[in-house]
């Protein structure tokens, strides 16, 4: 049985709901009366000059920008929400034919056990033929955690089940610290106010310094995100960061798989 919240007087509750119509009814988005489509960025190996992933963004359905998808997710409809995205996810990523990571963002809080929510995006994988082992999941940290053991209960089923999984915009939000402490995940992504302009800015620099080399001692990747000229680049890489994304590199592609552009390697 999967559990379906509920609202009713402010108090969300648990209800039963059969595994396999709930798992249909996510699949097709049922109970959305809204639709949207994704741009995919490339996550890029700056040392290797190869894309490492592509992080699935949402948008309308005619390209227009995520807010005008995100602020028609209430509570509601959270739960339809996040597996209906995983599953399109999947499905645009393989029809596209994407070779390398694809990174998918969920709401933790859409998330209620695990092993019963993991359900459609195993289904769409077999389906579409899309290796579960290239999957990544990330939470954005900006993204406020009601209850942070059940996020950390998350990661460590997701980490068990093959996924590979992050955290967003890093020092932008909520858990932080707190949340590596009791979890460590593959990827740590920094968010992008810290990286602008950290070329001038030795206050960024020694935090940036700092976060490499706590990935470093707790094996995790460090990823800097918003990346937007050849200077932050290359500092970023002379700190120790060889995962990077942005504008430099590549923008959001509608429904299609961005191609890093050329000078973004000089």
């Amino acid at each position: 049985m999967i559990p379906i919240n509920e609202e009713k007087n402010g108090v969300h509750t648990i209800k039963s709901h059969d595994a396999r119509a709930a798992c249909g009814e996510c699949q097709h988005g049922e109970g959305l009366t809204f639709d949207f489509e994704f741009a995919f960025q490339p996550i890029v190996d700056v040392v290797k000059r190869t894309v490492y992933a592509h992080e699935a963004l949402v948008r309308g359905p005619a390209g227009e920008s995520a807010y005008s998808v995100l602020s028609q997710v209430t509570p509601d409809n959270q739960y339809s929400f996040d597996q209906a995205c995983r599953v399109k996810a999947v499905k645009t990523a393989a029809e596209l034919g994407m070779k390398e990571f694809l990174s998918i963002n969920f709401l933790p809080n859409a998330v209620y056990r695990p092993e019963a929510c993991i359900r459609t995006t195993l289904d769409a994988a077999r389906q579409y033929r899309f290796p579960t082992e290239n999957i990544i999941f990330e939470v954005t940290e900006g993204e406020k955690i009601e209850e942070r053991p059940h996020l950390v209960n998350i990661f460590h089923e997701y980490r068990r089940m093959g996924f590979r999984t992050a955290i967003d915009d890093f020092g932008a939000g909520y858990a932080g610290l707190n949340l590596l402490a009791e979890y460590q995940p593959h990827i740590v992504k920094i968010d992008m106010d810290i990286v602008r302009n950290i070329d001038r800015s030795v206050p960024r620099q020694t935090i940036v310094e700092a976060v490499v080399l706590m990935c470093r001692k707790l094996n995790m990747m460090p990823l800097a995100e918003g990346i937007e000229t050849k200077a932050e680049r290359d500092f970023l890489l002379s700190a120790g960061i060889e995962l990077m994304q942005g504008y430099l590199f590549c923008k959001p592609a509608f429904k299609a798989l961005g191609k890093v552009n050329a000078d973004a390697w000089m």
